[in-house]
């Protein structure tokens, strides 16, 4: 394609800007000289990509909290769109992140500049009309998620399942004795992993509830041990989290963890990928939660229940996340062998669902596709006239 052709990435939170990473890092195989450009993070722009702005002013969650930096997201709406006018780009890849990248997705269909768009927004969980928006809106839209594919082939769009980039990772968690070794855990003694998320919002919310439930569990269990899982960038207050062990690597901890606590989110993904039996939980703003309980169309919020098609795991939210009724649903996990068992044979059946590895070079195929489609488009056109 000669020169290389210049893409727009789009992602707005941590883990997108890790699969952006991968995505970026598959284009430049395909295309050693193609130009990205976008939004992201620290892994993002180590792969090459131009930053207009960064996650510490991408990365809010909620319709409240949204609502207080919208003068923001219109003037880096307005930015993109400026890009979009000069007509420089040949593709737009929008990774998830609902809202913006909806309406830059739109805006780059009405230009005449094709969009791959990854990672689906759950936009088919609380606004149908959005999901028959981006199937007419994106020229490709790569799903992680098996059920999705068929959800936006309904609406008229070219879905695709590429897999799910956790997939992705290599296997490289260290055995259980390197692993207590590092973090000061006794390897004869099971752990409890605790998962509160990685925004501060989620942090401030589901921390409390979840040292609680915790330090329940270990009152009548002294020879349990608890980790929190610290994600990248979040800040956990000291005085929370004392008597714990804090790590910053969450896949092994739940390798080696006997049960765990997580957050709603991809950490469901993550936890049953890695074969631990655990419960769900989340809180939001209580005015964001009376709005999605209005508007959210689905029977489950954790992804590892939709994808099983049922309730595999326990999953609790807003004023049932507290100490009591969370230790309830983890001791069975913690104590009940056949409960583990059963648990577990769930979560093998999550990950064959899941598909393979390889999503960032499906995506990148998909955008050599859809180029070429536009090149012999245009070729034929010139040729007619």
């Amino acid at each position: 394609m000669g020169r290389g052709p210049v893409i727009l990435l789009l992602a707005g939170e941590p883990s997108g800007d890790l699969h952006g990473a991968r995505v970026a890092r598959a284009l430049r195989e395909r295309w050693p000289h193609v130009r990205l450009v976008g939004l992201g993070g620290e892994r993002m722009e180590a792969e090459g990509v131009e930053l207009m702005a960064g996650l510490d002013d991408l990365a809010v969650m909620g319709f409240v909290e949204v609502a207080a930096r919208l003068p923001f997201f219109w003037r880096l709406e307005r930015r993109v769109r400026r890009l979009l006018d000069e007509g420089h780009i040949d593709l737009v890849l929008p990774i998830d992140y609902p809202g913006f990248n909806l309406r830059i997705t739109a805006a780059a269909h009405d230009r005449g500049i094709p969009v791959l768009f990854f990672i689906a927004p759950q936009v088919w969980a609380w606004k149908a009309h959005r999901a028959a928006r981006l199937a007419r809106t994106a020229d490709r839209i790569a799903v992680i998620l098996p059920f999705e594919e068929e959800i936006f082939r309904r609406e008229g769009g070219r879905a695709v399942f590429v897999g799910h980039p956790l997939l992705d990772r290599p296997d490289d968690v260290e055995g259980r004795e390197a692993f207590c070794r590092r973090w000061d855990f006794d390897p004869e003694r099971p752990i409890l992993a605790l998962f509160p998320g990685s925004r501060a919002q989620e942090v401030s919310r589901l921390l409390d509830p979840f040292m609680g439930a915790a330090r329940l569990l270990r009152g009548g269990r002294p020879e349990l041990q608890i980790g929190v899982a610290r994600a990248q960038g979040a800040r956990l207050p000291e005085a929370a989290v004392e008597g714990c062990r804090v790590v910053d690597d969450g896949r092994a901890l739940l390798r080696h963890a006997r049960a765990a606590l997580v957050k709603s989110g991809t950490s469901t993904l993550e936890a049953a990928l890695e074969g631990t039996p655990f419960v769900v939980a989340y809180r939001t703003h209580p005015l964001t939660f009376r709005i999605a309980k209005r508007v959210v169309k689905v029977d489950h919020v954790a992804l590892a229940n939709l994808v099983a098609g049922h309730r595999a795991v326990p999953e609790l939210l807003q004023d049932e996340v507290t100490p009591t009724r969370l230790a309830g649903e983890l001791a069975p996990l913690l104590d009940d062998a056949r409960v583990r068992e059963r648990m577990r044979r769930e979560l093998a059946g999550i990950r064959e669902l899941l598909g393979e590895a390889g999503a960032a070079g499906r995506v990148a195929d998909l955008a050599v596709e859809i180029l070429r489609e536009r090149r012999a488009a245009t070729t034929g056109a010139s040729g007619a006239s």
